[in-house]
């Protein structure tokens, strides 16, 4: 939430303006799975996104309706949203989205910037950053940390293909030659002895 006293962020927009760029972020999520917004947007726009597929798991005419009124294209994406985004998160009691913090996008103003994407999706961060930390700890010959193994169960909990899935990207991820020096560093290493 806001916080304080407030019950929502304004985002220095009257009602209507602030309904429209709450629609338009949710329904470029569901097209994409993954925007890049500000930061008090991305928060804003992550409950209406966990609404609305809160209202596609319930799939009865009355969410259809509903769902209908928040997407700007429901023709394109109702199929999308009662379909597959349906089914991916069936079994996940909640936590449809993730908001993470980036850099800021501008370097004039450094208002915070964020990034809002689906969970168990293709494109989904956490799955990707926690199998390239594997793989990197396997090829160095290492034990995972506690945390890239609670990470591990995290991402790979309610996906169906959860283990296989998440071995294919680590096979990726080790085809990319993470954690070892290039080959500027050796010649300054070999220099510098």
């Amino acid at each position: 939430m806001a916080g304080g006293l407030v019950k929502y962020r304004h985002l220095s927009r009257k009602s209507s303006h602030r309904q429209a760029l709450l629609r338009n972020l949710v329904t470029s999520l569901v097209i994409h799975e993954k925007i890049q917004t500000s930061w008090a947007k991305a928060k804003e726009a992550q409950r209406l996104a966990e609404k609305l597929i809160t209202l596609a798991k319930r799939n009865n005419e009355t969410a259809r309706r509903k769902a209908n009124g928040i997407l700007y294209t429901p023709h394109d994406l109702m199929p999308k949203l009662f379909g597959e985004l349906r089914k991916r998160y069936l079994a996940r009691p909640g936590g449809y989205t993730r908001v993470l913090r980036t850099e800021p996008k501008s370097t004039y103003d450094q208002g915070d910037s964020a990034i809002l994407e689906l969970v168990d999706g293709p494109r989904d961060t956490r799955f990707t950053m926690t199998a390239a930390a594997v793989a990197r700890d396997q090829k160095l010959g290492r034990e995972s940390l506690p945390l890239t193994l609670m990470n591990r169960a995290k991402v790979t909990r309610y996906r169906t293909d959860g283990n296989s899935a998440f071995e294919v990207m680590v096979r990726k991820a080790a085809e990319l030659n993470l954690g070892e020096k290039g080959r500027k560093d050796e010649g300054a290493a070999a220099t510098a002895s």
